[in-house]
């Protein structure tokens, strides 16, 4: 075969290539899109997040979507509404472009925090109704507590009290679940609660993100050896979060978080906690702490022993 023949021959195959590429795409483009929701919340991130998420949602898109989205326009995030039982594929990516509301309220979630506190403040900041928002959240976390990541999330302005909860709490626990993966090859969510529940403890007990390591191990050291947590911090669990703990409050307080009376952990999570107090969870440092006093720098100070911490005690009543 002639080399002009051969350079023929490629010319002609990448053109049948293109043609068959470019009627593929023509048939695909007219396959029409069936809403399986009506309101859909697109979520701010890249065209290939956006597209996932939708398909999630359980709409009919493919990876050539993303492509076609590129091409059309930078997609917005926010509500859009959907009207029609059927809508043509070019017609929806072009809507995802042009037709959604952006409109948001921003809520933020700090670590730490419980969720009577988070519901009571965004239900009052956002006009929602606080029952609604707590039985949502109940319906769709599988934790009584810590069902929602601490972080900043923009919500679609109009949206009700269970698509909230549903959002930010399929959010968390994808997040969750990528953490449970990498670290167990698993998500067990009763293996992977207790984890939040020391972390709980970790994230209302450590003055700065450098001792979480250091709480944890007097965690795991003191539940190793028996010993009850007695930590103040498990009694700030729900309407209780920013209440001063007294010697009258550890008393009184006869609930499963009373680490005074009881041995053991909380029965579940005391409050949101942070991905850096997970990882202190699962990570703890190696140690023989067994006690830690405040000081006055913002941290605390750790002990090994009852006299040691004793000593500590001391110091720190001078200081002040």
């Amino acid at each position: 075969m002639k080399h002009s023949q051969l350079i023929k021959l490629i010319l002609f195959t990448i053109l049948d290539i293109l043609t068959i590429s470019i009627f593929l795409i023509i048939f695909y483009i007219t396959i029409p899109i069936k809403p399986p929701i009506k309101k859909v919340i697109i979520p701010k991130g890249s065209v290939t997040n956006i597209i996932r998420t939708l398909q999630k949602e359980g709409f009919n898109l493919s990876s050539i979507d993303i492509y076609l989205l590129v091409a059309i326009g930078e997609p917005k995030s926010g509500e859009l509404n959907i009207k029609e039982d059927y809508i043509n594929r070019i017609d929806f990516l072009y809507k995802l472009t042009n037709s959604v509301k952006e409109r948001f309220n921003i809520v933020t979630l700090i670590p730490g925090e419980t969720k009577d506190i988070f519901l009571k403040i965004i239900s009052k900041k956002y006009k929602l109704n606080y029952k609604k928002l707590y039985s949502s959240y109940l319906k769709y976390s599988p934790y009584p507590e810590a069902g929602i990541i601490p972080d900043t999330y923009h919500i679609p302005k109009d949206i009700d009290e269970d698509r909230l909860m549903k959002i930010l709490i399929s959010n968390s626990q994808r997040r969750y679940k990528k953490i449970a993966l990498k670290e167990f090859k698993k998500y067990d969510k009763k293996e992977f609660g207790l984890y939040l529940i020391v972390a709980s403890i970790i994230q209302k007990e450590a003055g700065t993100k450098e001792e979480m390591g250091k709480i944890s191990s007097v965690i795991y050291n003191r539940l190793k050896r028996g010993m009850p947590l007695q930590m103040d911090g498990t009694l700030n669990y729900g309407r209780y979060s920013h209440i001063k703990i007294t010697s009258k409050r550890i008393r009184s307080d006869k609930s499963g978080f009373n680490t005074y009376l009881n041995r053991g952990l909380p029965p579940y999570p005391i409050c949101s906690v942070s991905i850096d107090a997970i990882y202190s969870a699962l990570y703890p440092d190696k140690s023989n702490y067994l006690f830690f006093m405040k000081n006055g720098k913002g941290g605390h100070n750790f002990s090994s022993s009852y006299k040691e911490h004793l000593k500590n005690v001391k110091r720190r009543v001078k200081e002040r």
